[in-house]
């Protein structure tokens, strides 16, 4: 077989539902999900420490105008949401954005894509369980105990505060008049205790959320259902309670300007904004234990997006308007609104929520993992183990204990901004994949008319409408800045180059998209899904693409190695040949 045969060899639909058709009864999963459980899970999964954390360092670049960002990400992921809800419901099966690139492009980008999910279920679990240490603390700290600093934040945070704290007290600060995490870094590294040269910090609390919701996630999906139904309750009543209440203390003077840094500073929180996002796709991972899939998942995305989109604009208004914009910029944006204005009963009511609503977050994506590992294992791409399910739970054991291992390690090193950044650019590229295998699909004639009924995205051609939007963008972008635009089009130095490549790799997509686009007749709303998110990818600094594509390359080998040699596609095809 040609090496370029074995690279792409694609799984039909079909085979896909014939291998899952042909499980024995020992490896079948309890199908105990309904359409609510499914959207519960959805909320769970989006409404998390991106609203309850980040959504403060994108507030304080953007001001109110980053209510329009969420607004434009919902957009971006709904076209993305509509492409995952279609290939959920012609392959209900548990392996997401795996499985679907498995069936549209083929085994080398089914591999990609598995292994870039990592970075979007375990890193990005990383983000959401520094953030439930934080708001952990602060939550114990408010008792009148206190929680060591050298026993609640990574080394390396610990190290760089430190020296930005030091750097700050040399010049004639107070060490009470710097911010609280320059202080509380400080106080890391200078008060604890030490192994020979090495200092013992540790985030303690990061390290026990993770080792619990490990824990329910190797139980079973009945288990997870009740924990995540009940923390989901709890976080919307008091978003609710945030907007209702909060919206007796706005100030309209807060909102004018209404984007104080322009366009520029409401993009410059596409990372944070994005990361409150992502998770709609975990849906899709449990689709082996849905009730009915082909209705449920579909459904179940969609209802999730939209209650999280009203609820993510509502909270940033009602904030940008009790608090003056540039004050948010702390790790609990929420709780600091509410003290500032002297409710401290309520900033205490958030905070136990916010414990809560990112449990509910690292619960979701503890049980997303294992079950991509498990399909992926299935294939002959990881080792059996990897697809095994316990005997008595019905649920990827193995794979469950190596994510939580997964997120534990890096705990001890890694500080929030890298992951938010690094699980932002791994999940655009999931949904950039997922949007792309839509239109493969529906470039297929005889796909399109097999005459089943299941939930599809509408066929609606881009052949005029694509290029048109294209063209559009190109007169508003030379209208709104030309100089900046022509200085762009002409860069002055390498380095100039270099920063500026994500922009150059999404507009030459974006471009030979809008020509297949005519030719191809190619399908509207999964083209406006692709390219929406190739542009919030082409929004984060290319230091991120540098380390997504090194992260890449260790897959591909890992890939050449073990998957290669060992997939069960290949062992089919040379059968049969």
């Amino acid at each position: 077989m040609k090496l370029k045969e074995q690279l792409f060899r694609r799984k039909t639909l079909p085979q896909i539902l014939a291998a899952q058709a042909a499980l024995d009864e020992g490896q079948r999963m309890h199908r105990r999900l309904g359409v609510r459980d499914l959207t519960a899970f959805g909320i769970a999964a989006i409404i998390g420490s991106g609203i309850y954390s980040a959504i403060g360092e994108a507030v304080s670049n953007g001001g109110p105008a980053t209510s329009l960002l969420y607004i434009f990400t919902a957009i971006a992921c709904g076209f993305s949401a509509l492409c995952y809800a279609e290939f959920a419901a012609v392959v209900p099966i548990s392996g997401s954005a795996y499985t679907y690139s498995y069936a549209a492009f083929g085994e080398l980008f089914a591999w990609i894509i598995g292994w870039d999910l990592i970075i979007e279920y375990g890193i990005g679990n990383i983000a959401v369980a520094i953030s439930w240490s934080d708001y952990f603390t602060q939550l114990w700290n408010s008792t009148g105990l206190h929680w060591p600093e050298w026993l609640g934040m990574d080394v390396l945070s610990a190290h760089s505060g430190h020296t930005e704290a030091l750097a700050a007290l040399n010049s004639g600060q107070n060490l009470a008049e710097l911010p609280r995490g320059l202080r509380e870094a400080y106080l890391a590294w200078t008060q604890a205790p030490h192994l020979g040269s090495i200092p013992l910090i540790l985030d303690v609390p990061a390290l026990f959320i993770v080792l619990v919701v490990t824990v329910i996630a190797y139980v079973g999906i009945r288990e997870s259902k009740r924990s995540g139904n009940a923390l989901v309750l709890i976080k919307i009543a008091v978003l609710l309670a945030v907007i209702v209440i909060g919206a007796f203390y706005i100030n309209p003077d807060n909102w004018d300007p209404f984007a104080p840094n322009g366009i520029q500073g409401v993009l410059g929180g596409v990372a944070a904004v994005f990361f409150a996002y992502i998770g709609f796709d975990a849906i899709s991972t449990t689709a082996e234990e849905a009730r009915n899939p082909q209705r449920d998942l579909p459904r179940a995305t969609l209802y999730a997006l939209v209650i999280c989109t009203l609820l993510y604009v509502a909270v940033v208004l009602v904030l940008t308007g009790m608090v003056p914009y540039h004050y948010l910029k702390v790790g609990d944006p929420l709780a600091y609104a509410f003290n500032h204005i002297g409710l401290d009963w309520m900033s205490g009511i958030i905070a136990v929520s916010a414990v809560a609503a990112i449990a509910s977050v690292l619960l979701v994506f503890q049980l997303g993992q294992p079950r991509i590992w498990m399909s992926m294992s299935r294939d002959g791409l990881l080792p059996p183990r990897f697809g095994r399910l316990h005997p008595r739970f019905r649920t990827p054991a193995f794979s469950t204990v190596v994510t939580g291992l997964l997120v534990l390690a890096p705990l001890l090193f890694m500080n929030l901004e890298e992951v938010l950044n690094l699980s932002s650019i791994g999940t655009l590229f999931a949904f950039v994949l997922v949007s792309g295998g839509v239109i493969r699909m529906h470039m297929d004639r005889q796909y399109r008319q097999d005459g089943v009924k299941r939930f599809r995205v509408p066929y609606i051609s881009g052949r005029w409408t694509f290029p048109a939007l294209y063209l559009l963008a190109w007169v508003l972008l030379l209208s709104y800045n030309h100089e900046a635009t022509l200085q762009f089009l002409q860069p002055g130095s390498l380095a100039q180059l270099w920063h500026t490549l994500p922009t150059w790799i999404f507009l030459g997509i974006s471009t030979v998209l809008a020509v297949w686009a005519w030719r191809k007749s190619l399908s509207l709303i999964p083209l406006l899904g692709l390219t929406s998110c190739l542009y919030l990818m082409s929004e984060l600094h290319v230091e991120n693409w540098l380390r997504f594509g090194i992260w890449l390359v260790i897959g591909l080998v890992i890939y050449g190695l073990y998957g290669r040699k060992h997939s069960k596609l290949a062992a089919q095809k040379q059968s049969s040949e």
